[in-house]
Order: C-alpha cells, then sequence, then structure tokens
C-alpha cells in the first residue's frame, strides 16, 4: 500500500522497525549489534549503528540482517564510544536501498546528530512538499529525515528543545531515538502508538522497542516511556524525562501483541505471552471445533494456539515446521517473494496430519494468499479436515502509523464475507476472534488501543 493512498514519487511513508539505544557502556556498539539481533524480527532489509566518543559520530550501517551487516567484527573497533543507536529496518518506508537505511546522520547548526524511528508521520508528505519549495534538499524518501529537517530549523539552542519544537509539528506515530556526542535522547508521540522501553545494565541506560532486546544482554527491564514522554541522557548518565506535548489519548497498536512483537517481550508494560494466549482462549470460546489437534502457524501464532487447545482440551501439536533461515513473510517487500516464501519456509509433518481433523491457529488473515497455501500444504500432509482460526478480527482497512498492510482492495476481508473466504481458503470452517473479544481480555493493559485496520477508526 501507499500509506494514506497517496505518494510523492516515490515517497512512501511507513516505518515500522527495531530501534535500540545504549549510554554509558564501554561496550556500547557491541550491545546495541545484540540489541538488534534480538530484533531481527522487526526488520529484515537493513541494519545499522551509529555511536559517539563526545566527540564524533562513527556509523556503520548496509542492507542486509543483523549478521551480514556486521559480520566483520572489526567493524566494532570504529564504532567508538560509550554511546550508541541502532536501528532494523522494515521495508516499508521510501525505497529498498541503501540511502534509505537508519540511524540517519546529519550536520546542522548545533554540530551533528543522529537518529532512528519506528513508527509513520501522516503528515509527512506535505512537510516535505512544503520544505522542498522552500529550498531543502531530501536525500533519502525516508519520513525520519523530515523530522531532521524541522529540528535542523528549530529556532532554540538546546537539542532537546528542538527535538520537541520539530515534533510538535508532526502528526502519527513515532518512537524516536537521537545521538549527539553530547546525549541519548528518546522520545515517544502522545498517543504512544509504539513501544519504546527503557531498561539498565549497571550503571548504562538502554531504550529498545521490546524488552527481548534487554535480555540477550542480561539487562534489566524498569518500565516503558509513557506516552509523550521524552527522555535526555547526558554524558555523566544523568537522566532527564519531560512531558512536553499536549495530552491525547492513548492509542496503543494492538497489532503489537497480535503479531509484530516477540512472545518473550514486554511491551507496553505487558507480556505479550499472556496476551496471545488469552486471545487463543477467547477465539476458542467463539469459535469451537470438533477436532483431533489443535497447530499454529509459527511463529508468531504459537502461544495462540496454546491457549485454544487449553481452552477446548484438544491436544496442541507441531503440524508445521517452519525453516528459521527465512525471514518472516508478512514484511517481505514483494508479493510474488511472499508467495515463494511461503513453500519455503514451512513444511507439514505428515505423521502429526495424517487422518485428523485439524484446527490451524493464525495471527491474522491479510491478503488471504499465504493461508490460502496453508491450507492446501496441510491437506496434502493428510489431514482429513482442516478448521482455520484467527485470533484477530478481520482486517478491513490499511493502517497509516508504519504497519505495512495493502490497500483496501488487496485486503481479503474489505472484499470478501467471512464465508466467501472460507471457500477461498478451501477450510472446512473459519472464524475470527471478534473485536469486542479481543479487547475484553483481562491481560490487555487498561488502555484506548488503535483498531483502525479492524474498523477504519483512525485516531489521526
Amino acid at each position: 500500500m501507499n500509506c494514506v493512498d497517496c505518494s510523492i514519487g516515490q515517497y512512501k511513508l511507513r516505518e515500522h522497525c527495531g530501534v535500540f539505544g545504549i549510554a554509558g557502556s564501554r561496550h556500547a556498539a557491541l550491545h546495541a549489534f545484540r540489541g538488534l539481533y534480538a530484533l531481527q524480527h522487526r526488520g529484515q532489509e537493513g541494519a545499522g549503528i551509529v555511536s559517539t566518543d563526545g566527540k564524533s559520530l562513527y556509523e556503520h550501517k548496509n542492507l542486509g540482517l543483523v549478521n551480514e551487516v556486521f559480520k566483520d567484527k572489526r567493524i566494532f573497533e570504529k564504532l567508538k564510544g560509550t554511546f550508541a543507536i541502532g536501528h532494523n529496518r522494515y521495508s516499508t518506508a521510501g525505497e529498498t536501498n541503501y540511502i534509505n537505511v537508519q540511524p540517519i546522520t546529519i550536520n546542522f547548526k548545533m554540530g551533528v546528530i543522529s537518529a532512528v524511528h519506528n513508527g509513520n508521520l501522516t503528515n509527512a508528505i506535505q512537510l516535505k512538499k512544503g520544505m522542498e519549495e522552500d529550498g531543502s534538499i531530501f536525500q533519502t524518501t525516508s519520513d525520519t529525515e523530515v523530522i531532521l529537517h524541522l529540528l535542523a530549523r528549530a529556532p532554540s539552542n538546546e537539542l532537546y528543545l528542538m527535538i520537541i519544537d520539530a515534533l510538535k509539528k508532526i502528526n502519527g506515530a513515532y518512537s524516536l531515538l537521537f545521538l549527539s556526542p553530547e546525549s541519548l535522547i528518546a522520545v515517544r508521540d502522545p498517543r504512544g502508538f509504539r513501544p519504546l522501553n527503557i531498561g539498565k545494565l549497571g550503571e548504562a541506560y538502554i531504550f529498545a522497542s521490546e524488552s527481548c532486546a534487554f535480555d540477550i544482554l542480561g539487562a534489566e527491564y524498569i518500565r516503558q516511556l509513557e506516552p509523550g514522554e521524552l527522555v535526555v541522557v547526558d554524558r555523566n548518565l544523568n537522566l532527564q524525562s519531560f512531558s512536553p506535548f499536549p495530552p491525547r489519548e492513548n492509542r496503543i497498536c494492538i497489532f503489537e501483541f497480535i503479531y509484530f512483537s516477540r512472545p518473550d517481550s514486554t511491551i507496553f508494560n505487558t507480556s505479550v505471552d499472556k496476551v496471545r494466549r488469552s486471545f487463543g482462549r477467547q477465539l476458542a470460546r467463539e469459535h469451537p471445533a470438533s477436532a483431533d489437534i489443535v497447530i499454529s502457524v509459527p511463529d508468531s501464532s504459537n502461544t495462540a494456539a496454546v491457549g485454544y487447545g487449553q481452552e477446548t482440551g484438544i491436544p496442541y501439536d507441531h503440524g508445521l515446521i517452519r525453516n528459521h533461515y527465512i525471514g518472516r513473510t508478512f514484511i517481505m517487500p514483494e508479493q510474488d517473494i511472499r508467495d515463494a516464501d511461503v513453500l519455503i519456509k514451512y513444511n507439514p509433518v505428515r505423521e502429526v496430519l495424517k487422518g485428523k481433523r485439524v484446527v490451524v491457529v493464525d495471527d491474522s488473515i491479510v491478503r488471504g494468499t499465504t493461508s490460502r497455501k496453508l491450507v492446501r500444504m496441510i491437506r496434502q500432509g493428510g489431514a482429513r479436515e482442516v478448521h482455520f482460526r484467527v485470533a484477530s478480527p478481520q482486517i478491513k482497512y490499511p493502517c497509516f502509523y508504519g504497519i505495512d498492510t495493502p490497500t483496501s482492495q488487496e485486503l481479503i476481508a474489505s472484499q470478501k464475507t467471512v464465508e466467501e473466504i472460507r471457500a477461498y481458503l478451501d477450510a472446512d470452517s473459519l472464524g475470527y476472534l471478534s473485536k469486542e473479544g479481543m479487547l475484553s481480555v483481562k491481560e490487555l493493559p487498561s488502555v484506548q488501543y488503535c483498531t483502525a485496520c479492524f474498523d477504519g477508526a483512525y485516531p489521526v
């Protein structure tokens, strides 16, 4: 999809990625590498790290997975300093090329600054067009650069005030990390669409999209950044927190719990695993099935399938095996790549499936092409019946806040009824978790959620 269904040239606006920052460790760049490795599921197109020793910024980034970009360990000798930020890019914002890989670094009146971004700005196109007409030159097709241009124009001479001034001009979703020689600054948008957490490793402060990036380092999870909070960590590791934006009603992205985050992570101060299991149990209450086994579409629906099995008493088993050397199908950039990857990525366990009535639980259905191939694969594996269950409501509307859903015309639930989708999948039955049931589970934090992809109620 072209977010907000419009673009200027190739300017496509989506940035659902993984961000990591650390302040106060002599192994800052190496810790950033490990943190990005834990966040690899959030973006597979490119990766980068910028570090500082208090004098200069040092950068390494490229297209590819984290271990490919940083395969030469001599790179870390060049990434000097005790502060660093890093980014995994999810190929949704702008063109797929090196220039869009983050962090993005600029020189401006205060010196040099680098930024990483998870989210999507809904007014970036208009802001960019206005600045171009005023003489600005853009090097990338990413909305992160728009933020940096606004920052460079800000009237203040204090960096955190310049960031605040820039962010007051933008709308949409953002979790941002900025790095200058003097400080690391983290900020989350006032509606809190995307997660951003604070942890500690000894005296060092760590910031990451998910807590699994803390676990890989043996760091302690402290809390989430609150919606609209800006945190500054200076060279002396003094942490200051500000709430500079007018309060907004929270609109936390429910899809973070459904699909994107790892089940072993804590996001929005809540265990992803507990929420997904609850989704599976609620799905079972709404759409039970007469079946012999429950299987998942690994890995993002594993815990929802476990919850479904616990609620119904149907044994959970491993009917599909995933090749973990293949990336996440949903976030592949092209449809033909997604289609081919289904066959490469999954293989049926015939001894488990043969002659069985199978409930297969998936986290969501977007276009339906992957689900159709999976049903065929399970039948070819010997299943007698295939009952498809979805641990989320029907996705009928595109996302404007950083998730790569296609246009409404490509979303199968916006074009077909549930019965028509069932027939298209060639499933014996099909059931979706209701929006009301999803939001009713007690494990979810008591906040307002963005459910626009299900109901079209866009908060921005």
